[in-house]
C-alpha cells in the first residue's frame, strides 16, 4: 500500500469537540480534576466509557490519568469495544492504517495489523469502523496521556468471551503495552434503579467473575474476556470512578452508567512474608 488509508474523525463537533484548541483545553481539565489512582503498580489494563465528553469524560479521565505516569513506557494500546452501527461476527480490524482526530493521527500496529488477519474470527471492514463512537472518542485522551504509540483497535460483534479472552491473551505484550476496554453500563433506568445495577455489575468485576450481560454493560463481550485473561494473570481491578448521566449533565429519569478501572498487578503484602 503506497499511501495509508486515513479513518478521518467520525464524531467529532458530536461527541466532542472538532476544534483542536478546545478539545485540548477540555482533555486536559478533565485529567487535572480526576483523582490518582492510588496503587503500587502500573495499570495493564483500563476500562472505560465511550459517551458524549459532556456525560462520560470526567469518568473516562480517571482512568487516563491512571496511565499518564506511563507516557513514556506505553508505545502500543490494544482498544476492543462494542460495534454499535453495524452487525459484526467475530472482530472487525479496519482497513484504514491511519486513525484521525482534530490533536492528530495515530498510526496502526503494521506488524498487528497484518497478523491479525490470519487469525479466524477476525474480519478486515472499515464499514464497522466508519461512524464508530465507542473507540474515537478514547483516542483523544490517549493521545494527550501518551507520548508516542501505534494502535490495534477492534470492534467486537458476535462472540464468545473465550475467543475475545484469546484474542486479548495473543496482543497482551508487555510492558509497552496498554488494553483498553470500551463500555458503558446500564442504560436508561431511572437514576436510583441504575445506581444499584451499575453497582451490582462493578461488584461482579471486582471480583473478577465474567458472565457480565449486555443490560448490565454495552460493552459486556470484551469486558468478559478481559476479567477472565486478568484472572489468569492475577491482575486486580481497582474501581476508579462510578457515576453515571444524572451525576454530570443529564436528566435522571432515564440516565446511562459508566465507570472507570484499571487492572494493575498485585503487590505482594510484605507483611505476610516474615
Amino acid at each position: 500500500m503506497a499511501i495509508a488509508s486515513v479513518r478521518p474523525a467520525a464524531v467529532a463537533g458530536q461527541f466532542y469537540p472538532a476544534d483542536d484548541r478546545v478539545l485540548r483545553t477540555q482533555v486536559g481539565e478533565m485529567l487535572a480534576s480526576a483523582m490518582p489512582l492510588e496503587v503500587v503498580s502500573a495499570p495493564k489494563a483500563i476500562v472505560v466509557p465511550h459517551a458524549g465528553y459532556i456525560y462520560s469524560g470526567p469518568i473516562a479521565a480517571a482512568a487516563y490519568a491512571a496511565i499518564a505516569p506511563l507516557r513514556k513506557a506505553i508505545r502500543r494500546v490494544v482498544i476492543f469495544g462494542p460495534a454499535h452501527r453495524m452487525a459484526v461476527d467475530g472482530f472487525a480490524l479496519p482497513a484504514a492504517q491511519v486513525f484521525a482526530t482534530p490533536l492528530g493521527e495515530v498510526p496502526l500496529s503494521r506488524a498487528d495489523w497484518l497478523a491479525l488477519q490470519a487469525r479466524p474470527g477476525v474480519v478486515l471492514d472499515d464499514r464497522p469502523h466508519a461512524f464508530e463512537h465507542c473507540l474515537e472518542v478514547q483516542l483523544p485522551f490517549l493521545q494527550t496521556v501518551l507520548e508516542s504509540f501505534e494502535l490495534v483497535p477492534l470492534l467486537v460483534g458476535r462472540a464468545g468471551t473465550e475467543e475475545v479472552a484469546a484474542l486479548i491473551e495473543n496482543l497482551w505484550g508487555g510492558p509497552e503495552t496498554l488494553i483498553v476496554i470500551s463500555s458503558d453500563l446500564s442504560h436508561y433506568h431511572p437514576y436510583h434503579q441504575a445506581q444499584a445495577c451499575d453497582r451490582a455489575t462493578i461488584d461482579q468485576v471486582l471480583m473478577l467473575h465474567a458472565g457480565i450481560d449486555h443490560e448490565q454493560a454495552c460493552g459486556a463481550t470484551p469486558l468478559n474476556g478481559l476479567i477472565r485473561v486478568a484472572a489468569r494473570h492475577h491482575l486486580k481491578p481497582h474501581l476508579l470512578d462510578l457515576r453515571n448521566s444524572g451525576d454530570t449533565a443529564g436528566d435522571r429519569s432515564r440516565v446511562v452508567g459508566y465507570a472507570s478501572l484499571a487492572f494493575c498487578d498485585q503487590v505482594p503484602d510484605v507483611s505476610q512474608q516474615h
